[in-house]
Parts: structure tokens; sequence; C-alpha cells
């Protein structure tokens, strides 16, 4: 702990609200919220702590804190600051899916479609069905029952859906609003829950039929029937009253939270969601996060009630979402909770072996490699490698690798600009002077450690951009490889020396999956750069000739060669004016 925080944690207010965790480089880490701000903030930097926790407290370097007059102030607050900030140690539901809909549209001649968004158009919308799937067995199933239009615009015979009964062909047939509105009231009323009273008008239906000895009819209701109870008897009924429900349920163990979202619509149990973070709070106050975080950032939808369980703020719930929070104490509504917390324990203690797994391969190797080093855990590793062909197309890569993961939404490509000619030091050179200028310019992140796909001389270009340039003292390191291309030895310092891996180590096989995955994507931004110019260099800068018309060239004649080869009243018959393919004949043959 610095000075600086322990002056800090002397001035501590015992009053509620948020405080902002900052590593080294004064960037935001953690939000969180506390009751009694100094009771919260002090027991980070006191006692110990398991691993997750101990790697937070490692990297804070400072800290500051918003007072709130309330515990509901402050956990608003911590929302919008996770929101604005997206701390790394922060639960971010990263899920911003849409639920499917079942919409029945309000056109002339309706049809029954699968939408995520739901407009003001006049229709109909039925759900969410939390998968596309429940929601693709509920349309087939309405459409075998009502044979409404399926197709987008009305054609000029009749389909196959018209052979089968399952349309009334529109196109063809003229079909009276009053036989439609028949059909909405009972696809309405189905998926309202009633279709169980569809079904027993279907079994009347079908004897009636088999009475009058239509035995034909009979069967058609009686296929109908057994869709109903295929498709929809086949999920279990929770509740009687068909209300809209979210069910919560969470456990807690070795600094963990797993959450079950069981989703109940129109008293059925259809879909749950599971969420599984580490916490660094209590767990009655990180649920209340979390529950804040589903429905705002996730874009869940919000049903008429939503049922907790006993060791959360009822009334804190209640002003944070602003629907009906129950806490149930008995029968199945109890029983719901109940199933969701044992499913979040069975969940934790099944995935506890598969996170030590992917510790030792990420997070660990990355601290054994800052060990070896000598320096801080290098959290954040970004890696640049070169490639062209005897200075032809020249492009580098950077890759980001985050807790010894990676982050491919932060890869970058870069055409090499001012080297001529095959110069490998000076394209490291421009790349990483482009991209630490740009970063200290727009305050991006810098990484923790830079490595090169290279040896000495790549990594002392580098240094002298980092450190002369740019006055930057960041760890440099390279990545060197043996005779078979095979990653071989880690160079570091300065003087630059061999760093002693273990061939065998975790943090041996980060360095090659680092170096393989720079190669990999240095080497699919040059091919992909080589096959434009390959092409445009031959049909590059004659008038008339631009995007479009070169693939409609090449998709006519199947390469530049038969192009040579090609008459004027060929490239005429493609409708390129006479001009164009002058100019076009001309620059093919030099």
């Amino acid at each position: 702990m610095n000075e600086n925080i322990k002056q800090k944690l002397t001035l501590l207010p015992d009053q509620p609200g948020c405080y902002l965790m900052k590593d080294r480089q004064g960037t935001i880490i953690y939000v969180g919220k506390a009751k009694i701000l100094k009771n919260r903030v002090r027991s980070y930097f006191t006692g110990s702590h398991d691993g997750k926790t101990f790697r937070l407290v490692n990297e804070i370097e400072d800290f500051e804190y918003i007072v709130t007059s309330s515990n509901i102030e402050a956990l608003l607050l911590e929302l919008n600051l996770i929101k604005k900030y997206d701390p790394k140690y922060n639960v971010m539901l990263k899920d911003d899916k849409t639920y499917p809909f079942i919409k029945l549209t309000a056109e002339r001649h309706p049809k029954l479609i699968i939408t995520r968004k739901v407009k003001k158009d006049k229709g109909k919308y039925f759900g969410p069905y939390p998968n596309v799937m429940a929601a693709n067995e509920t349309k087939k199933l309405l459409d075998r029952i009502y044979p409404l239009r399926k197709c987008s615009t009305l054609p000029d015979r009749v389909c196959l859906y018209y052979h089968l009964g399952q349309c009334l062909a529109p196109c063809v047939n003229e079909v009276h609003e009053e036989q439609y509105k028949q059909m909405t009231d009972e696809i309405t009323r189905f998926l309202n829950g009633g279709y169980k009273e569809i079904k027993k008008e279907l079994t009347e239906k079908m004897a009636s039929a088999s009475e009058e000895l239509d035995f034909e009819r009979a069967k058609e209701f009686r296929d109908k029937i057994i869709h109903i109870e295929t498709i929809m008897e086949k999920q279990k009924i929770t509740m009687t009253d068909f209300t809209d429900r979210d069910v919560f349920g969470y456990a807690v163990d070795k600094g963990w939270m797993c959450v079950q979202v069981f989703f109940v619509r129109q008293g059925k149990l259809i879909e749950r969601d599971v969420s599984m973070f580490p916490i660094y709070n209590e767990p009655e106050e990180e649920i209340l996060t979390f529950l804040g975080q589903f429905y705002e950032k996730s874009n869940h939808f919000k049903p008429k009630e939503i049922f907790i369980q006993d060791e959360v703020d009822l009334n804190i719930a209640e002003q944070l979402l602003q629907v009906k929070v129950l806490k149930p104490q008995r029968g199945q509504k109890k029983d719901l909770i109940k199933m969701a917390i044992k499913n979040a324990k069975i969940a934790l203690n099944e995935k506890f072996s598969l996170i030590e797994k992917d510790e030792v391969r990420t997070i660990k190797a990355v601290e054994n490699l800052g060990e070896l080093m000598g320096i801080y855990t290098p959290h954040r590793i970004e890696s640049f490698d070169n490639s062209n062909i005897q200075g032809t197309d020249p492009v580098s890569a950077m890759v980001v690798f985050i807790d010894g993961k990676p982050n491919k939404r932060e890869y970058r490509k870069y055409k090499i600009k001012s080297v001529k000619g095959p110069d490998d030091y000076e394209s490291m050179r421009e790349v990483t002077r482009r991209r630490y200028s740009r970063a200290l310019k727009e305050e991006l992140p810098l990484p923790d450690l830079i490595i090169i796909d290279g040896g000495k001389g790549h990594v002392e270009a580098v240094r002298d951009v980092l450190e002369n340039e740019l006055g930057l003292d960041i760890p440099l390191a390279g990545l060197v490889k043996d005779d078979k291309h095979k990653t071989s030895n880690l160079l570091y310092g300065n003087p630059l020396e061999i760093i002693p891996l273990g061939r065998n180590s975790q943090e041996f096989y980060l360095l090659q999956r680092i170096q393989d995955e720079v190669h990999r994507f240095a080497i699919t931004f040059h091919r992909q750069t080589r096959g434009k110019s390959a092409f445009q260099s031959v049909l590059d800068d004659i008038p008339g000739v631009g995007e479009k018309r070169k693939k409609q060239l090449l998709k006519e004649f199947g390469s530049v060669k038969k192009m040579k080869e090609a008459t004027f009243e060929e490239f005429r018959a493609l409708g390129i004016p006479a001009p164009v393919v002058e100019e076009l004949m001309k620059k093919l043959q030099t």
C-alpha cells in the first residue's frame, strides 16, 4: 500500500457512496458501492484475500469516492459509473441481444412473423420468447391451425402452402375481413394462454364431423389437436394465473456468484438465463447491482412480477426495477426460487474445475511471466509483426492479450506508408510510432508489456521510438524463432538477454500463442492486401473502370489473361462504352 492510499484511508467518511479504484496509469479498474464508505474501502487493504481479490488490490494505486445521500442512490450511481467507465473488474453483461416476439400484422391480409423489434405499427406482439426455437415452434403450430398468408408480397398464383391447407390464397381468392377477424381473435386468445380452450373446441368439432361421417374433416381436426399437444403441452405448467414472471436465484462460493433467472411466460417455465462472475462485495449488494444491469444493459423484457430470495433487500429492488418484486414464502412460487438456487449451486461446482484449468493457462501464466522478467504483472500485452514479400505491399499487425486471453476487438492492422523496400526495422519503427503517438494523444490504455516478433534489431528499433521520440517507459521484449519457425527465446533487458523459460511451462505456451496469433493476423492481412493490389494493378487508373466494372470483368472473363485475348465487341457486349473499351484494351496490352 502506497503512502497516498494510506493518507486517503484516514479521511474516508462513514456515509454511503461509490468508490472508484485506479491502476498505476490512472485507469478506473473497479467501481463499487458501500453503505459506509470508510468500512468498505478500508477492507480492501486489510486482512487476507482470495486470488481474484488479491489481483485487484495488487493493481490499485489510487482511489476516489463520491458520497451519496442513501444506499439506493449509491446503487443507481454505481450502475451509471460502470456503464460510463466499463471497468475490467466489474460485472458487465455484454449480451445485448433482444428476445423474439411473435407478431400478428395489422395488414389487409394479416400474417404471423417472428421479430426482435417491437414497433408502434398496430400489430399485435406476443412474447417475448427467450429463444427463437420456442417462438418458431409456436409459430409453426399456428401456421398449421390457421391458414394465414406466408408470403411477403402477394404472388400471381397459388403456392405450396395453399395445397397443404396452410394458406387461404388471397392472391387468387377473395377472403372476407370477417374470416380474418375470426382467425386473428382465436390466435390472440391462443397466444394469451387460451390454447386449452382452442383444443376443447377442436375436439368438439372433430366429434361433430365424425357423427356426420365427414371423416376427412375429422382427421384434420384430430391432426391439429395432436400438434397442440406436441408443442404446447410438453411444457410443464408452473403457475395457473398466466402471469409473466422472472425468478432470480443465486449461490455464492469461493468468491464467485452464479445467478439463475427462470423466465415464466403465460404460466409456463420456458427458459433460463445463467450468469457467473467473481464478486468483491457482499452477495446481497452484488445481486442488486446485477439486477440493475440485467434489465438496463442487456435489454431484457421486464415482466409484471419478479421473484427474489429472502436475502435481497425488497424495497431497494422495487425502487431499482420499478416493477412488483416479491419474496415467495410457500407453495409453487417458493419451489421456483429453491429450484433456481439449486441450479446455481450445481453450476458453480461444475464451473470451478474449468476455471482452475483456464487460470493456469492465462492469468497464472501472465503472473509467472511478470515474475521471471522482473516487471509488474503484464495484464495487457500488445504484440507486433511485419509481413511483406520482397518489400511489396508491406503491412504490420498488432494483437492484444488481456490477462492471457486474446481481445480481438482491439486488434489493429497497419499499411506501411513511409518505408520503401524490404526494411523490417523501419517498418516496425513506423507502426509503433503511429500506434503509441495516437495512444498518447487520445489517452488510450497503454500496455504493460510490448512483444515484438523479431530479434535484437527489431527490439532496439522500437525502443528508440518509445524512449527517445515518445518518452515512454514500457517493458519491451522480442520473440525469436528457431530453424523450424517455432518460438525459441524471449529477449528482454537493456542490453538484451535471453530470459530462461521452461519449455513445458504455461508462460512459454502463452508466448507461443501470442507469437502464432500475431503472425497469423499479419499474414492474413498481407494476403488480403496483396490480393487486392494484384487485380488493381492492371485495371487501376482507367477512366470509367471502377470497382463495380472490375468485378463485372473478372466475373465475365475469369482472369486478366483472358481479358487480354478478348475482342472489342466482347467488351462492348457487356455495356462498356467504346472510349472506355479502347483505354482498357490499351492498358491490358502494355
